[in-house]
C-alpha cells in the first residue's frame, strides 16, 4: 500500500535533517511506495532552507510552504490536496511517536477511512500539564460531541484521502481539524478505530501553551453550538 507521510512543521532547523534521514531509513524497510511531504507553516529559522537540500537529495521528499506563523491546519490541507497517494498519515518532525504505528496504520485503512493513534490507551512521557489538559479536552469532545476517541493530537493518525478530501479543502488555519475531521466522519457513519501508540514528548511547545488551549475549546464548542442549531 503506497502512502503519503505528511509533516507540519514550524522552526525546526536542529531536527528536520537528521530525523527526516531516520524516517527515510525506517520507511524504506516497509518496501513501499511512499513519499514525505514536508509542510512548512512560516517558519523563520533555516527550517525551509534544510527542507529544500532534502528535496533535491531524496526523491521522495518534498516541500511545501504556508507564509502564514502556525497555519498548520493549512499546512495539512494542502500538503494532503497535493499527496500523490490514497493512504495519508500525519506525524510530527520530532518523531516523538513509535515509527511503528506507521506500519499497523497502513494495515488498517485498508478497511478503517481513519485511524487514530492514542497516547492514553498506550503509554506517554509528556509534562503534566499538558496531560491534564489533554484529559480536560478528551472528556469535553466525549460530552459535546460523544465522540469515543481518547487523543486529538496532530501526530499519529491515518487517513484515506478519498473520504476527507471534501472536508479537507475547508479546513482552518489551526489545530482543530482533527477532532472536526473525526466529528464529520462520524457523521457519515465512515469506519474508524483506535490504536494505542507509544510518545515520548518532553520538548517545550514553539507556541502560547494558553493560546492553544483556548483555541482549541473555542473551536469545540463552535462546532457544538453549529450542530445544536
Amino acid at each position: 500500500m503506497p502512502f503519503s507521510i505528511v509533516i507540519p512543521v514550524y522552526n525546526e532547523e536542529k531536527i528536520i535533517d537528521i530525523n527526516t534521514k531516520k524516517l527515510i531509513k525506517f520507511l524504506n524497510r516497509l518496501k513501499t511506495r511512499y513519499e514525505i511531504i514536508i509542510a512548512d507553516n512560516g517558519s523563520d529559522d533555516r527550517t525551509a532552507e534544510i527542507a529544500k537540500r532534502l528535496e533535491k537529495k531524496f526523491s521522495k521528499v518534498r516541500l511545501i510552504s504556508i507564509a502564514r506563523k502556525g497555519a498548520v491546519g493549512w499546512a495539512f490541507r494542502n500538503a494532503v490536496l497535493s499527496a500523490r497517494y490514497e493512504n495519508i498519515i500525519s506525524l510530527d518532525m520530532d518523531l516523538s511517536i513509535d515509527l511503528n504505528f506507521v506500519s499497523a496504520c497502513l494495515k488498517l485503512l485498508k478497511e478503517n477511512s481513519i485511524v487514530i493513534g492514542s497516547k492514553l490507551t498506550g503509554s506517554q512521557q509528556r509534562s503534566v500539564l499538558r496531560r491534564f489538559a489533554s484529559f480536560v479536552f478528551i472528556f469535553m469532545t466525549r460530552v459535546l460531541l460523544n465522540l469515543r476517541f481518547r487523543d486529538y493530537s496532530l501526530a499519529a493518525k491515518g487517513y484515506r484521502r478519498k473520504d476527507i478530501i471534501e472536508y479537507v479543502k475547508k479546513v482552518d488555519k489551526g489545530s482543530a481539524y482533527v477532532f472536526e475531521l473525526l466529528y464529520s466522519a462520524k457523521k457519515r457513519r465512515l469506519k474508524m478505530c483506535e490504536i494505542p501508540t507509544h510518545c515520548f514528548d518532553k520538548r517545550r511547545s514553539k507556541f502560547s501553551f494558553i493560546d492553544e488551549v483556548l483555541y482549541r475549546f473555542r473551536s469545540l464548542l463552535t462546532l457544538w453550538l453549529r450542530n445544536m442549531l
